[in-house]
């Protein structure tokens, strides 16, 4: 399962940085491979280990914060996996070229 997470506490400012670091210290510590952009976190694993990273992610954020926005997307498939890496590679083979990561 693909899973992009975005989580950030809400009504602590402009800039989030140090907030968001905490939350993504949470996926670091879980083993599981994730790719951290500037828009969200990309996990992959299976259904309940993502979940209850989720769950860490959100519960860091609320100890120091009333309130915290969280949006999830999920694609789960059963057929497949590596798919962070390969979903990335196969656009990379219909274009004949490397991008940018």
């Amino acid at each position: 399962m693909l899973t992009q997470v975005s989580i950030f506490p809400v009504g602590k400012g402009e800039s989030l940085t140090k907030e968001v670091s905490l939350a993504v210290n949470e996926v670091d510590k879980s083993g599981l491979d994730y790719r951290l952009t500037s828009m969200g976190t990309i996990i992959e694993g299976e259904w309940d280990e993502v979940m209850k990273v989720i769950k860490k992610m959100r519960d860091k954020l609320m100890e120091n914060s009333d309130r915290v926005y969280v949006t999830i997307s999920v694609d789960d498939r059963k057929d497949k996996r590596r798919r962070i890496e390969a979903k990335v590679k196969s656009v990379e083979e219909i274009l004949k070229k490397s991008l940018k990561k």
